[in-house]
C-alpha cells in the first residue's frame, strides 16, 4: 500500500549538504554528489549528479519517519494519527501515478521524513539515518521527501519544506493542533507532487 506519511528558521533549517551523502557498505564509501535545483518551488531542492527520471514509470513508498527529540514527541497515537493524514492528502495529490507495492527497475521510492527539532537540545541528531543529520538542526521542523531508485537505494533527489508548522501535544500543555496538521500536509503535498512532476516530466 502506498503510505507518503517535514519559518521557524529559513537560514539552516533546511541547509541539505550539497556535495556530499555517504552510503557505507562493508568496506566500501561511495561519495555521491547533489545539485542545486533553483527553480523548484519548494524551499530547497536537490538533484543527484548523473540522475536520470526517464525509466521510471511507477512509484512505491516507504512510511513516513518520524523524528523529534526523545523528551519531546507527540504520543505514538498522535504520531500514527499524523502519518495517516500525511498519507491521505498525498494519495489525493498524486492521482495519475501508477502506485504499486514492490520494488523494481522502474519504480521510484519516495520517501518522506518529517523531523522536528523544535525542542531538541542538541543531541538529538543522532536518531536520524547518517546522511540527514545535516539538516536535524535544534530549532527546525522541515519535511523531507526523497526520490529513490528502490532496487539500488540511490537517491536521486531530495525536497525539503518549513513553511509550515504545526504544533504537537510533546507532553506540555500544548495540544496537537489537527487543522494544521492537516493544512500542512495538504500544502506539502501540493508542492511535492508539483516537484514529482517536476522531474518525472508528467
Amino acid at each position: 500500500m502506498f503510505s507518503i506519511c517535514p519559518n521557524i528558521r529559513r537560514t539552516g533549517a533546511i541547509a541539505l549538504a550539497v556535495t556530499s551523502l555517504l552510503f557505507i557498505g562493508c568496506t566500501t564509501v561511495t561519495t555521491q554528489s547533489f545539485r542545486i535545483n533553483k527553480n523548484s518551488n519548494v524551499e530547497s531542492s536537490q538533484i543527484a549528479v548523473g540522475a536520470d527520471f526517464g525509466k521510471y514509470d511507477r512509484l512505491t513508498a516507504e512510511g513516513m519517519g518520524i523524528f523529534f527529540p526523545e523528551d519531546a514527541a507527540p504520543s505514538k497515537e498522535d504520531q500514527q494519527r499524523t502519518r495517516q493524514i500525511f498519507r491521505t492528502a498525498f494519495l489525493d495529490e498524486l492521482q495519475g501515478y501508477r502506485i504499486v507495492e514492490s520494488k523494481g527497475p522502474t519504480t521510484l521510492e519516495i520517501r518522506p521524513t518529517l523531523i522536528d527539532y523544535r525542542k531538541s537540545s542538541g543531541g538529538d541528531a543522532q536518531y536520524v539515518r547518517r546522511d540527514l543529520r545535516d539538516i536535524a538542526n535544534p530549532g527546525s521542523l522541515v519535511f523531507l521527501m526523497e526520490l529513490v531508485d528502490s532496487e539500488s537505494g540511490e537517491v536521486l533527489a531530495r525536497a525539503a519544506d518549513s513553511a509550515s508548522v504545526p504544533t504537537f501535544n510533546i507532553g506540555d500543555s500544548t495540544i496537537t493542533d489537527w487543522d494544521a496538521v492537516q493544512s500542512a500536509a495538504e500544502r506539502w503535498a501540493k508542492l511535492f507532487r508539483n516537484f514529482l512532476d517536476e522531474n518525472l516530466n508528467k
